[in-house]
């Protein structure tokens, strides 16, 4: 429970220590990912170029550029899992910490505000249910925010890897008619 002003405020300098920690973990790994997604990029552009150069006229050509887009598409689809994937991982854990720091604010503070009330002066019953009423207000407002906020979350996880398969899905299919279209 806070005893004390600087027991509150140490226990909001360490919350934002771990949002700042972890944010930065979130966006080191990001850039990791980049900088691997952008080495990948160039290799594989240098070794594209050098394949459609060996092309020994137009068709080949074409023939050689789709041959060579379809795993292109594949590492783009693979790079947005894993964004997405590092993106989900970091607010997976800061939700984590502030439910955890604000059921523990919330039982900190009802105790303070419990040992206060009890000490209240006759005749104060009326005031102190309105205190207890605002509180449990309060927490039942938080937790509606909260699943709000985490359907909203499943909501856009599954949209993005609907879409992802549809693409992916699109790709595949287009390629073999793309093929298909070649040979006739």
């Amino acid at each position: 429970m806070f005893t004390k002003p600087e027991d509150f405020a140490k226990s909001g300098f360490n919350f934002a220590l771990f949002f700042a920690n972890t944010t930065f973990d979130g966006i080191e790994r990001l850039a990791l990912l980049n900088l691997a997604a952008a080495r990948s990029v160039f290799e594989a552009t240098l070794s594209n170029v050098t394949t459609l150069l060996g092309a020994k006229d137009v068709q080949s050509f074409v023939s050689i550029h789709k041959e060579l887009s379809a795993p292109s598409l594949e590492k783009g689809m693979e790079y947005s899992r894993n964004v997405i994937a590092i993106a989900s991982e970091t607010k997976d854990k800061i939700a984590k910490e502030v439910e955890s720091q604000v059921a523990e604010t919330n039982a900190k503070v009802s105790g303070l505000v419990e040992k206060a009330l009890e000490s209240a002066p006759a005749g104060s019953e009326v005031a102190v249910a309105a205190v207890k009423t605002a509180i449990k207000t309060a927490n039942e407002a938080y937790e509606g925010l909260n699943k709000a906020a985490k359907q909203a979350a499943e909501v856009a996880e599954a949209s993005v890897a609907a879409a992802t398969s549809a693409t992916l899905k699109a790709a595949n299919v287009a390629a073999p008619k793309a093929a298909a279209k070649k040979a006739a």
